[in-house]
């Protein structure tokens, strides 16, 4: 039987600008961390505070990448 990798949601620690929120987003679903960024920036238009909200709960919530 083959193992399977898990993988988790966490904070970039080399593909950031911010926080590593968008990074650790793309990681796991497999695609550039900068189409997140554009797609944050897309919403953060008409959803602005929603949007920051989330940003910052994912900042402070997730763990950094090797972390506990």
């Amino acid at each position: 039987m083959q193992s399977v990798t898990q993988r988790h949601l966490h904070r970039s620690k080399t593909n950031k600008m911010v926080a590593g929120v968008c990074g650790g987003v793309g990681e796991l679903l497999g695609i550039d961390a900068n189409i997140i960024r554009l797609v944050v920036l897309v919403l953060a238009i008409p959803f602005n505070v929603l949007i920051a909200l989330l940003y910052l709960a994912l900042a402070l919530l997730l763990p950094r990448e090797g972390g506990v």
